[in-house]
């Protein structure tokens, strides 16, 4: 079995996710990462077992390297997609995956034109919870599905939230592609949003969409930075659809560890699986066995189509049609 090796842009957080599972998966090495900050990129190269750059160039052009990650900040993932794309490495690219339809396609031209595959990390759907509920959707075991619902209510810390676009970029592009993938092609959206305290910032951090699938499906988006749920059966992320046979549900709260990790007081383990799913789904699947991804360039621009219409909704207060 061929090793293929990873390199990563930005070594952040969301890092020591993807070198877990490239860590624990046979056949894969973490070569390498570039960060903005080359001390910090040197302590997590240390902790992951890998060299560091000084440049992003020097990564792009190294021939250990098969495949990048692009863990930066979403602003600079069209010009490290494209640049990773020239150099003729494979990429997977960190939600949102781009600022802008343009640079969305920008990207899918620079793959095209390299030959690459780029996956963007949707990673509820690389959950087996929600691979399950597709397979039941299709199937027909659920009948037409009449309603999709996804709800997240995680309180964040105001200074991790400042950081933050606001939840309409930060969550509902997750909700978006969610949607996409067990619903359908959207229609028409709707989208209110809220935030408590302006003085500690000015992004919203209460969202809610609601949106007409093309197939007839309605769908109700909702996102919070602002508060934990804590009644009985809490929102905190939970899933459901909806159909003329029969229902399914996903929620974090299945899976549960009562102690703090990054932005929440708990672990809701579902979501690190999540991100090492993706990592192992891209290598062993996309790379290795040439299959497509569950998420493409293409949906990711459709959730980008989403998103703007969220904010042109709320912006006019007007419902928005999707072409």
């Amino acid at each position: 079995m061929k090793e293929i090796g990873i390199g990563f842009i930005g070594a952040g957080d969301i890092a020591d996710l993807h070198a877990e599972a490239i860590n624990n998966l046979p056949g894969a090495q973490l070569v390498g990462l570039w960060n903005r900050t080359f001390e910090k990129g040197a302590k997590k190269a240390k902790i992951f077992g890998c060299k560091t750059y000084k440049t992003e160039d020097e990564l792009f052009q190294d021939p250990q390297i098969d495949a990048v990650f692009i863990l930066t900040n979403m602003e600079t993932h069209c010009d490290y997609t494209i640049r990773a794309a020239k150099a003729g490495k494979h990429i997977l690219v960190e939600k949102p995956a781009a600022s802008s339809i343009a640079e969305l396609e920008l990207m899918q031209e620079a793959v095209k034109t390299a030959g690459v595959k780029c996956m963007p990390v949707h990673n509820y759907i690389y959950e087996a919870g929600i691979k399950r509920a597709k397979s039941m959707i299709e199937s027909g075991k659920l009948g037409d599905i009449s309603q999709f619902y996804m709800m997240y209510n995680i309180h964040h810390a105001e200074d991790i939230r400042a950081r933050y676009p606001g939840v309409i970029r930060q969550i509902l592009t997750h909700h978006s592609y969610t949607m996409l993938y067990l619903a359908g092609q959207p229609k028409t959206v709707s989208c209110l949003k809220h935030t408590v305290d302006t003085t500690i910032a000015p992004q919203e951090n209460v969202a809610m969409a609601n949106i007409k699938m093309q197939n007839g499906t309605l769908s109700h988006l909702s996102a919070s930075f602002a508060n934990d749920d804590h009644a009985g059966d809490p929102w905190t992320c939970i899933i459901k659809v909806i159909g003329t046979k029969g229902s399914t549900r996903y929620s974090y709260r299945d899976w549960v560890i009562n102690d703090r990790n990054g932005a929440h007081s708990q672990t809701y383990q579902c979501y690190p699986e999540s991100i090492k799913n993706t990592a192992t789904h891209f290598i062993n699947n996309v790379l290795r066995n040439n299959e497509e991804a569950l998420s493409s360039l293409e949906d990711a621009i459709t959730c980008q189509r989403i998103i703007e219409a969220c904010e042109k909704s709320e912006k006019e207060g007007i419902h928005v049609n999707i072409n």
